[in-house]
């Protein structure tokens, strides 16, 4: 439970939170399951503190400091949580359904089994963040950055991906079923038994993405850089591949049933 004191002052405002945590650097606060739901917490310093359990719903968060901050099983549904830093924070197993964190710093968090569901997250840093079985089906991640993220089994499903850098994330065994993925950057990432089925990949940039084994039946690739990529064994039946650059990819095994090819040209 959350400490009486720690909360009160918080509760006071964000002066007296501010000049207690300056004369208090050594005391890590306590508000653990704390009630701040809809409280205005804008740029509140709320590093390294626990806040495991906390109803942070509606609350409003922007730009405060979270980085470090132990948020696992926490509420934060709908909370305002834009540019906010939260790097290195663990949201393992909370809810952040709904959230805005447009433009918000989630490189290095961890967030497991957190419900990411229709949360806004354009413009975020995500880099090297553990999104392992994360739910972020309807999630908005256009132009945010996904650099060697942890995104395994993961539901991205009707994500919005567009130009989005996922360059050596791991998005083996992840859905992305009817994602947006246009101009996407895919370099070197890790695709392999991903559910890409009728995904939308124009313009997308998979030079050397593993993509073995995936399910990209009636997915989109026109246009897409799939130089020196591995397809073996993938399923491409019905998908569009018009445009696609296919030189040096591995196409063994690969289900090409009703696919609209490339030229000759472009994969020989």
């Amino acid at each position: 439970m959350a400490n009486r004191e720690h909360l009160a002052l918080l509760k006071a405002g964000a002066v007296t939170w501010i000049e207690w945590r300056k004369k208090n650097s050594h005391i890590e606060p306590d508000l653990s399951a704390a009630n701040l739901q809809g409280d205005n917490l804008r740029g509140a310093n709320l590093q390294g503190v626990n806040l495991r359990r906390v109803d942070l719903g509606n609350a409003l968060l922007v730009r405060a400091n979270l980085s470090g901050a132990d948020l696992s099983s926490a509420n934060l549904y709908k909370a305002l949580l834009i540019e906010a830093n939260l790097s290195a924070a663990n949201f393992s197993v909370a809810n952040l359904s709904g959230a805005i964190l447009r433009q918000a710093d989630l490189s290095h968090a961890n967030l497991i089994g957190a419900d990411l569901s229709d949360v806004d997250l354009r413009g975020a840093a995500i880099a090297h963040a553990n999104l392992i079985g994360t739910d972020l089906r309807g999630a908005n991640l256009r132009d945010a950055d996904l650099g060697a993220a942890k995104l395994m089994r993961t539901n991205l499903s009707f994500a919005n991906l567009i130009e989005a850098n996922l360059i050596a994330a791991d998005l083996s065994e992840a859905s992305l079923y009817e994602a947006e993925m246009l101009g996407a950057y895919l370099y070197k990432a890790d695709l392999y038994k991903a559910n890409l089925n009728k995904a939308h990949l124009t313009g997308a940039y998979l030079l050397r993405a593993n993509l073995s084994e995936a399910d990209l039946s009636q997915a989109n690739l026109s246009w897409t850089n799939l130089r020196s990529a591995n397809l073996a064994g993938a399923n491409l039946r019905g998908a569009n591949l018009r445009g696609a650059d296919l030189r040096g990819a591995n196409l063994i095994g690969v289900n090409i049933q009703e696919a609209i090819m490339p030229d000759a040209s472009k994969h020989n």
